[in-house]
């Protein structure tokens, strides 16, 4: 009993616990980690001569390498309004019916407004350039209706390498009068705002759904966002959709003008008049063949014009290794086949016919004959 009263606490059985194979080891894990905080478990495992369960010593090395890796703080920073917009690309999970009985994994661009939080997003064809550029203009004339002064992104290869962008991005920067941001590579934190809301699509707003289209996908996540927009931000203490209007207030209006957003290529239509774009091939009049002509590629649709002359438009397929045909075209092709192989018609009135008398003066040549009677005189 006085045992009992002078503990601070009440009786309680300890077991010491006994050494274990990994305890013998630990003391040169540790002297390999100090002197290669990143040597990968595997060769730690072979360095010390561990010869046991090999998931047992990667969990026990994952709980003693961060006392050993170098200190990389990461501050908190201020966004004041109107000043930057955070962009990555996020890629749903399940992926998406296209057409055609094929089914893709499409990247959906993500903008978070570093000020207010408001989200905005959209699913694109590809993670091309003039892709990205095309959904970054949409997102900004229709969502934001205004353009940050900075725009930051990861090393996505659409947006440039090693410090240098793509031209299409130059151009839309130069366009908005923005600067375009590119993080460090590995180093999710600097646009943790995006990173954040990726996760809560991934949780929120995809859980429990399906989609029959690209379009069915889009149309689904219009509606979703208002949604989440008017959530309440517990670092805002109030709804995004409150800030915007602050954070609008302090952005760049949309130039007067829109930029190209759109790719434009020249090809001289063939015989076979098709035009290939993004892995489909789509028809174009055929009576352009031999000419160039201008193939305009949006994120919606297809055009062909030469000289202003609409030739083909078609509804962009999102699918790969399809053929796109309009029937108008198969028909004037079907003309203009027939044409070729009768030749062309002679003109009316056009039709030249020489006397044969002309040939005979033309060589001296009399083949007239007088008519001679049965007595000898000519008649």
């Amino acid at each position: 009993m006085a045992s009992a009263l002078a503990n601070d606490g009440p009786p309680k059985y300890e077991r010491a616990s006994p050494p274990s194979a990994i305890s013998e080891v630990e003391p040169r894990i540790r002297a390999l980690l100090t002197a290669y905080p990143r040597m990968p478990a595997t060769v730690l495992a072979e360095r010390v001569g561990w010869t046991g369960s090999i998931s047992w010593f990667r969990e026990r090395v994952r709980a003693i390498r961060p006392e050993y890796l170098p200190a990389d703080p990461v501050d908190r920073l201020e966004h004041p309004p109107g000043r930057a917009m955070q962009c990555d690309l996020w890629f749903p999970a399940p992926k998406i019916p296209v057409g055609f009985g094929q089914e893709a994994m499409l990247p959906v661009l993500v903008m978070v407004a570093a000020f207010s939080r408001f989200i905005a997003a959209v699913m694109l064809p590809s993670r091309q350039t003039m892709d990205l550029v095309a959904g970054m203009w949409q997102l900004l004339s229709q969502n934001f209706t205004a353009a940050p002064h900075e725009l930051w992104w990861d090393n996505e290869a659409g947006i440039g390498r090693r410090g240098r962008l793509t031209e299409p991005v130059t151009a839309l920067m130069g366009t908005l009068g923005s600067r375009l941001v590119q993080l460090k590579p590995y180093d999710p934190e600097s646009k943790g705002m995006v990173e954040r809301a990726n996760r809560y699509l991934e949780t929120s707003f995809l859980s429990g759904r399906s989609f029959a289209s690209p379009a069915d996908f889009n149309d689904q996540l219009a509606q979703w966002l208002p949604v989440a927009n008017a959530r309440r931000v517990r670092v805002l203490d109030g709804r995004p959709i409150d800030f915007l209007d602050a954070d609008r207030a302090q952005m760049l209006p949309l130039p007067p003008v829109a930029p190209t957003v759109e790719t434009v290529t020249s090809v001289r239509l063939g015989r076979d008049y098709y035009v290939r774009v993004a892995g489909n091939d789509y028809s174009v009049d055929p009576t352009a063949i031999g000419q160039l002509v201008e193939v305009h590629t949006t994120l919606t649709a297809v055009t062909v014009r030469r000289a202003g002359r609409l030739l083909a438009a078609h509804d962009r397929c999102w699918a790969t290794r399809q053929t796109l045909t309009d029937p108008t075209h198969v028909a004037t092709a079907s003309a203009l086949r027939h044409q070729f192989q009768t030749g062309s018609p002679p003109a009316p009135g056009d039709q030249l016919v020489r006397d044969l008398a002309d040939y005979d003066r033309a060589f001296g040549v009399d083949f007239t004959t007088a008519a001679v009677t049965s007595d000898g005189e000519v008649a």
